[in-house]
Protein backbone atom coordinates (compact mmCIF):
# COMPACT_ATOMS: atom_id res chain seq x y z
CA UNK A 1 0.00 0.00 0.00
CA UNK A 2 1.41 3.38 -0.98
CA UNK A 3 0.10 6.70 0.18
CA UNK A 4 0.84 9.69 -2.01
CA UNK A 5 2.21 12.74 -0.32
CA UNK A 6 3.90 15.96 -1.28
CA UNK A 7 7.62 16.43 -0.90
CA UNK A 8 9.91 19.43 -0.92
CA UNK A 9 8.40 22.30 -2.92
CA UNK A 10 5.99 20.17 -4.87
CA UNK A 11 8.27 17.20 -5.47
CA UNK A 12 6.10 14.06 -5.47
CA UNK A 13 6.77 11.33 -2.97
CA UNK A 14 5.08 8.12 -1.90
CA UNK A 15 5.24 7.35 1.76
CA UNK A 16 5.16 3.62 2.50
CA UNK A 17 2.32 3.17 4.94
CA UNK A 18 2.99 -0.48 5.71
CA UNK A 19 6.09 -2.67 5.63
CA UNK A 20 8.70 -0.03 4.87
CA UNK A 21 11.42 -2.29 6.20
CA UNK A 22 12.19 -5.84 5.02
CA UNK A 23 12.82 -9.12 6.82
CA UNK A 24 16.23 -8.15 8.21
CA UNK A 25 14.51 -5.28 10.05
CA UNK A 26 11.91 -7.58 11.61
CA UNK A 27 14.56 -10.12 12.59
CA UNK A 28 16.66 -7.38 14.19
CA UNK A 29 13.72 -6.11 16.20
CA UNK A 30 12.67 -9.60 17.27
CA UNK A 31 16.20 -10.51 18.40
CA UNK A 32 16.78 -7.29 20.28
CA UNK A 33 13.37 -6.56 21.74
CA UNK A 34 11.96 -10.01 22.61
CA UNK A 35 8.85 -9.17 20.63
CA UNK A 36 6.64 -11.44 18.62
CA UNK A 37 7.05 -10.59 14.94
CA UNK A 38 4.20 -11.33 12.59
CA UNK A 39 4.83 -13.43 9.52
CA UNK A 40 4.96 -12.06 5.99
CA UNK A 41 1.37 -13.27 5.48
CA UNK A 42 0.07 -10.76 8.00
CA UNK A 43 -1.30 -7.69 6.30
CA UNK A 44 -0.89 -5.35 9.27
CA UNK A 45 2.59 -5.69 10.71
CA UNK A 46 3.57 -3.20 13.41
CA UNK A 47 6.92 -1.73 12.28
CA UNK A 48 8.55 -0.88 15.60
CA UNK A 49 11.98 0.69 15.29
CA UNK A 50 14.89 -1.22 16.89
CA UNK A 51 15.88 -0.02 20.35
CA UNK A 52 19.22 1.26 19.09
CA UNK A 53 17.38 3.72 16.82
CA UNK A 54 14.99 4.74 19.59
CA UNK A 55 18.02 5.54 21.74
CA UNK A 56 19.38 7.75 18.97
CA UNK A 57 16.04 9.54 18.84
CA UNK A 58 16.11 9.99 22.61
CA UNK A 59 19.54 11.60 22.31
CA UNK A 60 18.04 14.16 19.92
CA UNK A 61 15.21 14.76 22.41
CA UNK A 62 17.68 15.42 25.24
CA UNK A 63 19.65 17.79 23.00
CA UNK A 64 16.41 19.58 22.11
CA UNK A 65 15.71 20.20 25.81
CA UNK A 66 19.22 21.63 26.29
CA UNK A 67 18.90 23.87 23.24
CA UNK A 68 15.47 25.04 24.38
CA UNK A 69 16.92 26.02 27.76
CA UNK A 70 19.65 28.03 26.04
CA UNK A 71 17.03 29.75 23.92
CA UNK A 72 14.88 30.71 26.92
CA UNK A 73 17.98 32.22 28.57
CA UNK A 74 18.27 34.58 25.63
CA UNK A 75 21.40 33.10 24.08
CA UNK A 76 22.02 34.02 20.46
CA UNK A 77 21.79 31.14 17.99
CA UNK A 78 23.89 31.13 14.84
CA UNK A 79 22.69 29.50 11.63
CA UNK A 80 24.08 26.07 12.59
CA UNK A 81 22.43 26.25 16.02
CA UNK A 82 19.10 27.14 14.42
CA UNK A 83 19.32 24.19 12.01
CA UNK A 84 20.24 21.85 14.84
CA UNK A 85 17.37 23.16 16.97
CA UNK A 86 14.90 22.57 14.13
CA UNK A 87 16.12 19.01 13.55
CA UNK A 88 16.12 18.08 17.26
CA UNK A 89 12.68 19.62 17.71
CA UNK A 90 11.29 17.65 14.78
CA UNK A 91 12.76 14.35 16.02
CA UNK A 92 11.56 14.94 19.59
CA UNK A 93 8.01 15.73 18.47
CA UNK A 94 7.82 12.69 16.17
CA UNK A 95 9.30 10.41 18.84
CA UNK A 96 6.65 11.54 21.34
CA UNK A 97 3.82 10.82 18.88
CA UNK A 98 5.42 7.50 17.93
CA UNK A 99 5.62 6.36 21.56
CA UNK A 100 2.02 7.42 22.26
CA UNK A 101 0.78 5.48 19.21
CA UNK A 102 2.86 2.43 20.17
CA UNK A 103 1.48 2.53 23.70
CA UNK A 104 -2.09 2.54 22.36
CA UNK A 105 -1.40 -0.49 20.16
CA UNK A 106 0.19 -2.42 23.01
CA UNK A 107 -2.80 -1.71 25.24
CA UNK A 108 -5.15 -3.04 22.57
CA UNK A 109 -3.01 -6.17 22.18
CA UNK A 110 -3.09 -6.72 25.95
CA UNK A 111 -6.85 -6.21 25.91
CA UNK A 112 -7.21 -9.09 23.44
CA UNK A 113 -5.16 -11.39 25.67
CA UNK A 114 -6.93 -10.40 28.89
CA UNK A 115 -10.53 -10.31 27.64
CA UNK A 116 -11.34 -12.48 24.58
CA UNK A 117 -14.84 -10.94 24.41
CA UNK A 118 -13.24 -7.67 23.32
CA UNK A 119 -11.15 -9.34 20.63
CA UNK A 120 -13.22 -8.22 17.64
CA UNK A 121 -13.48 -4.58 18.73
CA UNK A 122 -9.79 -4.42 19.65
CA UNK A 123 -8.79 -6.03 16.35
CA UNK A 124 -10.75 -3.38 14.44
CA UNK A 125 -8.99 -0.63 16.39
CA UNK A 126 -5.62 -2.24 15.71
CA UNK A 127 -6.41 -2.41 11.98
CA UNK A 128 -7.18 1.31 12.00
CA UNK A 129 -4.23 2.44 14.14
CA UNK A 130 -1.45 0.24 12.71
CA UNK A 131 -1.10 2.03 9.33
CA UNK A 132 -0.85 5.36 11.15
CA UNK A 133 1.76 3.94 13.50
CA UNK A 134 3.79 2.62 10.56
CA UNK A 135 3.69 6.05 8.95
CA UNK A 136 5.08 7.51 12.20
CA UNK A 137 7.74 4.79 12.26
CA UNK A 138 8.76 5.66 8.69
CA UNK A 139 8.74 9.37 9.48
CA UNK A 140 10.90 8.96 12.58
CA UNK A 141 13.35 6.75 10.72
CA UNK A 142 13.59 9.33 7.94
CA UNK A 143 14.38 12.08 10.46
CA UNK A 144 17.15 9.95 12.01
CA UNK A 145 18.85 9.32 8.67
CA UNK A 146 21.55 11.78 7.58
CA UNK A 147 20.31 14.32 5.04
CA UNK A 148 22.29 14.56 1.81
CA UNK A 149 24.06 17.95 1.72
CA UNK A 150 22.70 18.66 -1.77
CA UNK A 151 19.18 17.36 -1.14
CA UNK A 152 17.52 20.72 -1.73
CA UNK A 153 19.42 21.56 -4.93
CA UNK A 154 18.34 21.47 -8.57
CA UNK A 155 20.30 19.01 -10.67
CA UNK A 156 22.10 18.31 -13.91
CA UNK A 157 21.42 14.99 -15.62
CA UNK A 158 24.28 13.93 -17.87
CA UNK A 159 23.84 11.08 -20.36
CA UNK A 160 26.29 9.32 -22.62
CA UNK A 161 26.12 6.08 -24.63
CA UNK A 162 28.09 3.05 -23.55
CA UNK A 163 28.46 -0.38 -25.15
CA UNK A 164 26.39 -0.97 -28.27
CA UNK A 165 27.31 1.53 -30.99
CA UNK A 166 24.42 3.33 -32.69
CA UNK A 167 21.84 1.49 -30.60
CA UNK A 168 23.52 2.75 -27.41
CA UNK A 169 23.35 6.31 -28.76
CA UNK A 170 19.64 5.90 -29.52
CA UNK A 171 19.05 4.50 -26.02
CA UNK A 172 20.88 7.46 -24.45
CA UNK A 173 18.56 9.75 -26.40
CA UNK A 174 15.54 7.74 -25.19
CA UNK A 175 16.66 8.18 -21.58
CA UNK A 176 17.16 11.91 -22.09
CA UNK A 177 13.59 12.13 -23.40
CA UNK A 178 12.36 10.09 -20.42
CA UNK A 179 13.83 12.51 -17.89
CA UNK A 180 12.53 15.54 -19.78
CA UNK A 181 9.08 13.92 -19.94
CA UNK A 182 9.27 13.29 -16.21
CA UNK A 183 10.18 16.93 -15.53
CA UNK A 184 7.37 18.10 -17.82
CA UNK A 185 4.76 15.93 -16.05
CA UNK A 186 5.76 17.37 -12.67
CA UNK A 187 5.92 20.90 -14.12
CA UNK A 188 9.58 21.33 -13.30
CA UNK A 189 11.48 23.93 -15.27
CA UNK A 190 14.16 22.26 -17.38
CA UNK A 191 16.32 22.90 -20.41
CA UNK A 192 19.09 21.27 -22.39
CA UNK A 193 22.50 22.70 -21.51
CA UNK A 194 24.45 20.65 -24.01
CA UNK A 195 23.65 18.01 -26.61
CA UNK A 196 25.94 16.41 -29.16
CA UNK A 197 23.95 14.55 -31.80
CA UNK A 198 25.35 11.62 -33.75
CA UNK A 199 26.31 12.68 -37.30
CA UNK A 200 24.02 10.02 -38.78
CA UNK A 201 21.10 11.64 -36.99
CA UNK A 202 20.40 8.56 -34.87
CA UNK A 203 20.95 9.05 -31.15
CA UNK A 204 23.27 11.30 -29.16
CA UNK A 205 26.94 11.24 -28.25
CA UNK A 206 26.28 13.14 -25.03
CA UNK A 207 23.69 15.37 -23.39
CA UNK A 208 23.37 17.46 -20.24
CA UNK A 209 19.90 18.42 -19.02
CA UNK A 210 19.35 21.08 -16.38
CA UNK A 211 16.36 20.41 -14.09
CA UNK A 212 15.87 23.63 -12.21
CA UNK A 213 13.40 22.46 -9.56
CA UNK A 214 14.79 22.79 -5.99
CA UNK A 215 15.04 19.31 -4.52
CA UNK A 216 15.27 17.61 -7.90
CA UNK A 217 18.74 16.29 -7.07
CA UNK A 218 17.48 14.36 -4.05
CA UNK A 219 14.62 12.94 -6.11
CA UNK A 220 16.76 11.83 -9.06
CA UNK A 221 20.19 11.11 -7.57
CA UNK A 222 19.57 7.34 -7.43
CA UNK A 223 19.04 7.33 -11.19
CA UNK A 224 22.82 7.57 -11.54
CA UNK A 225 24.41 4.44 -12.96
CA UNK A 226 24.56 2.26 -16.05
CA UNK A 227 21.20 1.56 -17.68
CA UNK A 228 20.99 -1.49 -19.95
CA UNK A 229 18.54 -2.04 -22.80
CA UNK A 230 17.63 -5.31 -24.49
CA UNK A 231 15.66 -4.92 -27.74
CA UNK A 232 15.67 -5.51 -31.48
CA UNK A 233 17.20 -2.43 -33.17
CA UNK A 234 15.44 -0.94 -36.19
CA UNK A 235 18.53 -1.76 -38.27
CA UNK A 236 18.50 -5.47 -37.27
CA UNK A 237 17.47 -7.60 -40.28
CA UNK A 238 17.48 -11.03 -38.60
CA UNK A 239 15.30 -10.17 -35.62
CA UNK A 240 18.03 -10.64 -33.02
CA UNK A 241 17.85 -8.93 -29.65
CA UNK A 242 20.82 -6.64 -28.94
CA UNK A 243 22.11 -5.47 -25.57
CA UNK A 244 23.36 -1.90 -25.19
CA UNK A 245 24.07 0.48 -22.33
CA UNK A 246 23.97 4.16 -21.49
CA UNK A 247 25.42 5.96 -18.48
CA UNK A 248 23.43 8.43 -16.38
CA UNK A 249 25.21 10.84 -14.02
CA UNK A 250 23.19 13.09 -11.72
CA UNK A 251 25.00 16.16 -10.39
CA UNK A 252 23.87 18.85 -7.93
CA UNK A 253 23.40 22.24 -9.54
CA UNK A 254 25.03 24.83 -7.32
CA UNK A 255 24.63 27.86 -9.55
CA UNK A 256 22.97 29.00 -12.75
CA UNK A 257 24.64 29.08 -16.15
CA UNK A 258 24.65 32.86 -16.49
CA UNK A 259 27.83 34.65 -17.61
CA UNK A 260 27.91 36.74 -14.42
CA UNK A 261 27.81 33.63 -12.20
CA UNK A 262 30.46 31.91 -14.31
CA UNK A 263 32.82 34.90 -14.11
CA UNK A 264 32.45 35.00 -10.32
CA UNK A 265 33.11 31.27 -10.04
CA UNK A 266 36.13 31.49 -12.37
CA UNK A 267 37.76 33.96 -10.01
CA UNK A 268 37.72 31.37 -7.21
CA UNK A 269 40.41 29.33 -9.01
CA UNK A 270 44.12 30.06 -8.92
CA UNK A 271 45.71 30.85 -12.32
CA UNK A 272 47.60 27.54 -12.42
CA UNK A 273 44.54 25.43 -11.48
CA UNK A 274 42.52 25.86 -14.62
CA UNK A 275 43.12 26.36 -18.33
CA UNK A 276 40.58 27.74 -20.80
CA UNK A 277 41.00 26.93 -24.48
CA UNK A 278 38.95 28.42 -27.28
CA UNK A 279 38.54 26.74 -30.65
CA UNK A 280 36.23 26.59 -33.61
CA UNK A 281 33.14 24.46 -33.20
CA UNK A 282 33.06 21.15 -35.03
CA UNK A 283 30.08 19.84 -36.96
CA UNK A 284 28.54 19.46 -40.38
CA UNK A 285 29.08 23.11 -41.23
CA UNK A 286 26.83 26.13 -41.57
CA UNK A 287 26.85 29.84 -41.12
CA UNK A 288 28.36 29.80 -37.62
CA UNK A 289 30.13 26.42 -37.38
CA UNK A 290 33.89 26.60 -38.07
CA UNK A 291 33.78 30.38 -38.62
CA UNK A 292 34.35 31.69 -35.08
CA UNK A 293 36.26 30.47 -32.02
CA UNK A 294 33.07 29.86 -30.02
CA UNK A 295 33.81 26.39 -28.61
CA UNK A 296 35.27 26.26 -25.09
CA UNK A 297 37.30 23.60 -23.33
CA UNK A 298 38.00 23.78 -19.59
CA UNK A 299 40.77 21.75 -17.99
CA UNK A 300 40.85 21.57 -14.19
CA UNK A 301 44.33 20.25 -13.34
CA UNK A 302 43.86 19.20 -9.67
CA UNK A 303 40.94 16.89 -10.51
CA UNK A 304 41.78 16.06 -14.12
CA UNK A 305 38.26 17.05 -15.21
CA UNK A 306 37.98 18.26 -18.81
CA UNK A 307 34.78 19.85 -20.14
CA UNK A 308 34.06 20.86 -23.72
CA UNK A 309 31.10 23.03 -24.72
CA UNK A 310 30.12 24.23 -28.19
CA UNK A 311 26.32 24.31 -28.25
CA UNK A 312 25.96 28.10 -28.24
CA UNK A 313 27.07 30.50 -30.95
CA UNK A 314 28.45 32.77 -28.24
CA UNK A 315 31.84 32.00 -26.75
CA UNK A 316 30.77 33.62 -23.45
CA UNK A 317 27.63 31.48 -23.18
CA UNK A 318 29.58 28.29 -23.86
CA UNK A 319 32.09 29.31 -21.22
CA UNK A 320 29.31 29.97 -18.69
CA UNK A 321 27.74 26.55 -19.32
CA UNK A 322 31.12 24.82 -19.06
CA UNK A 323 31.77 26.41 -15.66
CA UNK A 324 28.29 25.38 -14.47
CA UNK A 325 29.07 21.76 -15.33
CA UNK A 326 32.56 21.97 -13.82
CA UNK A 327 31.18 23.32 -10.57
CA UNK A 328 28.64 20.49 -10.37
CA UNK A 329 31.24 17.79 -11.08
CA UNK A 330 33.68 19.15 -8.52
CA UNK A 331 30.96 19.33 -5.86
CA UNK A 332 29.89 15.76 -6.56
CA UNK A 333 33.51 14.57 -6.55
CA UNK A 334 34.10 16.17 -3.15
CA UNK A 335 30.94 14.58 -1.74
CA UNK A 336 31.91 11.16 -3.10
CA UNK A 337 35.32 11.43 -1.45
CA UNK A 338 33.64 12.21 1.88
CA UNK A 339 31.33 9.21 1.52
CA UNK A 340 34.22 6.94 0.51
CA UNK A 341 35.94 7.78 3.79
CA UNK A 342 33.01 6.29 5.74
CA UNK A 343 32.80 2.66 6.86
CA UNK A 344 29.83 1.72 4.71
CA UNK A 345 30.18 4.30 1.93
CA UNK A 346 28.27 3.38 -1.20
CA UNK A 347 29.40 4.20 -4.72
CA UNK A 348 26.58 6.20 -6.31
CA UNK A 349 27.92 7.29 -9.66
CA UNK A 350 29.29 5.77 -12.83
CA UNK A 351 32.92 4.69 -13.17
CA UNK A 352 32.41 2.77 -16.39
CA UNK A 353 29.72 1.98 -18.95
CA UNK A 354 30.33 -1.75 -18.96
CA UNK A 355 27.32 -4.09 -18.95
CA UNK A 356 28.44 -5.70 -15.68
CA UNK A 357 27.96 -2.40 -13.79
CA UNK A 358 24.28 -2.10 -14.70
CA UNK A 359 21.75 -0.80 -12.18
CA UNK A 360 18.67 -1.26 -14.36
CA UNK A 361 17.55 -3.30 -17.37
CA UNK A 362 14.94 -2.27 -19.95
CA UNK A 363 13.77 -5.46 -21.66
CA UNK A 364 11.55 -4.46 -24.58
CA UNK A 365 10.51 -7.96 -25.77
CA UNK A 366 9.10 -8.64 -22.28
CA UNK A 367 7.88 -5.06 -21.72
CA UNK A 368 9.82 -5.22 -18.45
CA UNK A 369 12.05 -2.86 -16.46
CA UNK A 370 13.99 -4.27 -13.50
CA UNK A 371 16.09 -2.28 -11.06
CA UNK A 372 18.85 -4.63 -9.93
CA UNK A 373 19.60 -2.83 -6.67
CA UNK A 374 16.20 -3.32 -5.05
CA UNK A 375 14.78 -6.04 -7.34
CA UNK A 376 11.77 -3.92 -8.29
CA UNK A 377 10.13 -4.88 -11.61
CA UNK A 378 7.47 -3.07 -13.63
CA UNK A 379 5.88 -4.27 -16.87
CA UNK A 380 5.16 -0.94 -18.55
CA UNK A 381 8.08 0.37 -20.61
CA UNK A 382 5.94 2.90 -22.56
CA UNK A 383 4.59 4.36 -19.30
CA UNK A 384 8.07 4.68 -17.78
CA UNK A 385 9.66 6.19 -20.89
CA UNK A 386 6.78 8.68 -21.09
CA UNK A 387 7.61 9.74 -17.53
CA UNK A 388 4.25 8.68 -16.04
CA UNK A 389 5.46 5.51 -14.31
CA UNK A 390 9.03 6.52 -13.50
CA UNK A 391 7.93 7.52 -9.99
CA UNK A 392 7.17 3.86 -9.22
CA UNK A 393 10.81 2.90 -9.85
CA UNK A 394 12.19 5.96 -8.07
CA UNK A 395 10.07 5.25 -4.99
CA UNK A 396 11.25 1.62 -4.87
CA UNK A 397 14.92 2.61 -5.09
CA UNK A 398 14.48 5.32 -2.45
CA UNK A 399 12.87 2.81 -0.08
CA UNK A 400 15.79 0.44 -0.68
CA UNK A 401 18.26 3.28 -0.06
CA UNK A 402 16.47 4.08 3.20
CA UNK A 403 16.80 0.45 4.27
CA UNK A 404 20.54 0.46 3.59
CA UNK A 405 21.04 3.67 5.54
CA UNK A 406 19.00 2.27 8.42
CA UNK A 407 21.33 -0.75 8.50
CA UNK A 408 24.30 1.57 8.69
CA UNK A 409 22.71 3.50 11.56
CA UNK A 410 22.20 0.27 13.48
CA UNK A 411 25.78 -0.92 12.83
CA UNK A 412 27.26 2.44 13.80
Amino acid sequence: MLVRGCGLRGIPTKLPAIRLLPRWYKRFYSENNNSTVLSDDDTLHKNELPLVLIKKAEEYSKEFIDLEKRLTKGENFNVDDQKRFAKCSSVAETLKTYEESLSELRELEEMINMDPSLKDDAAKEIAIKTPRFNELSSSLLGKLLPVHPFADKPCLVELRPGVGGIEAMIFAQDLASMYMNYAHIHRWKHHIISQQVNESGSGILSAVISIDQPGAYDRLRLEAGVHRVQRIPATETKGRTHTSTAAVVVLPQLGDDSEKTADAYERTFKPDEIRIDFKRASGKGGQHVNTTDSAVRLTHFPSGIVISMQDERSQHKNKAKAFTLLRARLAEKEQQEKEAAGIAARKEQVNSTDRSDKIRTYNYPQNRITDHRCGFTIHDIPGVMAGDKLDDIIDATRTYDTEQKAKNLIVD
